[in-house]
This record gives C-alpha cells, structure tokens and sequence, in this order.
C-alpha cells in the first residue's frame, strides 16, 4: 500500500503562485514607470519580435511546476507498506547451558535395546525443546572445563539447533564447570526483563572446574532474579560385561556416582525453578517437556507493516526536470508568425 507519511506538505503546492502574485502587487505599488508611445516602432525596426517564442513561457512554466511537485512528492516522504508479519514479543529469555565435559560420551541411555551416549540423545530432546519455543529469545552456553557463549539470545532457533547438533564432547574440556556456565548465564541476561530471565542447566556430573562456586553463582542468579531449572542426566545402573565381552566377571555400576544431585537441587531451590532427574531417555524427555509447561511460551504477537521507502523516485524526477530545464535554456528561440507578418508579406506581393 501506498502513503506519504508527511501529506501535509502539499499545502505547500500553490506556494510559487502566491510569491509570483506578491512579486507582481509590489512591483505595481512601487510607482509608475516610464512610458514610450513609440517604443512598439522602435522595437519593430531593430527586428525584434512582438511575440514570445514558441519554447519560452508554456513549456518553462510546465517544468517548473512539475519540478516543484516531484520536491513536495520527495519531502512528503513517500513508503511502501508490506503486509502485516507476526513478530514475537513479551517472550521469555532462556538460556541453555549444556554440558558437554568427557563424562557426556557415557553410553548409558538406552534406546530400542541400544545404548546410545548421554550427549547424542541429549541433542535429539533439546532439538525437539527449541522448537516448541517460537517466540521466546534463545541461547546456548556448552561447557566443561570452562564455559562458552555457543549462541547469544535469538529469535533464529534453527540456528541454535544447528550450534548444538555440531557440539562434541570434550570441545570444552574433560572436566565440569557447572559455577562458572552460570555465571556466563548471568551476565547474558540480568538486562533482560526481570520476569522473563530463565536458564535450563544440564550436567551429567559435578563442579570441578569453576572460580565460580556453583551455590555462590546460585545466589547471584537469585538476585538477579534468574530462575535456574536443572537436570542431572545419566542411568543409575549399567552393566559391565566380564573377560573378553562374558558374563564371566560381569558386575553392574552406576554411571552416575560422580553427579552430584545436591548441589543441582540447591541451585534450583534458591532461585525458583526445579531439579529433574534424567535416568533414561523418556524422563529427558519428560523434564524438558515439564519445564515447558512451567514457562509457558507468550501467544500474544504484534503485527508489524515493513515499511519501503520510496523517496528515490521523486528526487530522480526533480534531477530529470531539472536537467531538462538547463536543455530548453540554452534551446534557440523559434519566432511566432503574428498576422501583422502576413499583412505585411501580402501587401509586398
């Protein structure tokens, strides 16, 4: 759709002609000028025209007015208004920190009798998470021994999917530092607005890295009114086979001995969220999914009208009137036959 967001302008259009009538009235009221009753003969001897010529008044009056139109057109500031798109707003801010430290390769998640590594099957729940959160800004934290902004805050979901589908274990170190991935989170969203600052934490481990102490970066997180929603993922029990793949010495382990569900309750107490234990595949997915049912993602959307200006256009007219202007100036005059030619020519014949 087509509009001028400044129409007011054109009241500016009969502008010339009132300074062209003022011009006139003060030259009338500054006195009488000189007469010369045979100034028309003299004029005729020297060969002078009485009439103006054929590309003189009309044809410069025409361009004038259509170069002052295409100015007013241009300061009017004329757009293009597209159809009305969606835009998010009021949506939560969440980080995602994920950890990805040595432990996370840990084949004990079992799916249709194969056990598949913690971080693979990881990936596929949080890939499925993302995509339930149209409308709300992402990021992505991926730490171990030390944490890192895999994506910062977007509403390009597609591409946080993407960041996470490439992290590998070990890429951030073998060991876990759970503190300091919060602190990152801190700093990412304390200004952002206070009821929508959200982090999703999950580890399969405990701190071993951090400057930061996981409880004291549980505090800040609580001042900065961050809720923190934890999961500590891994299988309780895992069969170990004996000799050479037998039964033979086969004893059965905890993978999860080093995950420290304490602190991770801690965290999530002191600032609001919840902790969810992650043994299998199905109670990942299942903490994931309770989590967005406890933020909610915002159904409200404002509509937004791109706006294309097209400001060019009259400005390109003006510089083609204009230059036309220059071309018909320096255009020699054509003479117009007044009858008193055609008397004259038949009175000589």
């Amino acid at each position: 759709m087509f509009e001028f967001q400044w129409p007011w302008i054109f009241v500016l259009l009969p502008l010339p002609i009132l300074v062209r009538w003022l011009s006139k009235a003060q030259n009338r009221a500054s006195g009488a000028a000189l007469r010369v009753p045979f100034f028309a003969q003299l004029r005729s001897l020297s060969g002078e025209q009485n009439t103006p010529a054929v590309n003189g008044n009309k044809f410069h009056l025409l361009l004038l007015s259509l170069l002052w139109l295409a100015l007013l057109g241009a300061c009017a500031r004329p757009i293009w208004i597209g159809d009305a798109v969606a835009m998010p707003t009021n949506g939560r801010d969440l980080m995602l920190a994920v950890d990805i430290s040595g432990s996370m390769s840990q084949e004990d998640m079992i799916i249709q009798d194969e056990a598949l590594p913690r971080l693979t099957v990881v990936k596929a729940v949080v890939n499925q998470f993302v995509e339930q959160r149209r409308g709300d800004k992402l990021g992505l934290i991926l730490f171990g021994s030390q944490p890192y902004i895999q994506s910062p805050l977007t509403f390009d979901l597609d591409t946080v999917n993407t960041l996470m589908n490439e992290a590998q274990v070990g890429f951030a170190g073998k060991q876990t530092a759970i503190g300091d991935a919060i602190g990152f989170a801190i700093k990412r969203l304390r200004e952002r607005p206070e009821n929508s600052r959200v982090v999703v934490l999950l580890t399969d481990g405990a701190d071993t890295a951090s400057n930061l102490k996981p409880l004291e970066a549980s505090k800040l997180a609580a001042a900065e009114k961050i809720k923190i929603y934890t999961i500590g993922v891994g299988a309780t029990e895992m069969r170990v086979p004996g000799i050479f793949g037998s039964n033979f010495g086969a004893r059965t382990v905890n993978p999860s001995a080093d995950l420290d569900e304490g602190t991770l309750q801690s965290i999530a107490d002191t600032t609001g969220g919840a902790y969810y234990r992650a043994r299998n595949p199905a109670e990942l997915q299942a903490a994931y999914a309770a989590i967005a049912a406890l933020e909610p993602v915002e159904q409200e959307q404002e509509m937004l009208r791109p706006e294309r200006s097209l400001l060019h256009w009259p400005l390109l007219a003006a510089a083609g009137l204009w230059l036309l202007l220059g071309i018909g100036r320096n255009l020699p005059a054509l003479p117009v036959r007044s009858n008193a030619d055609d008397t004259k020519n038949e009175a000589a014949q």
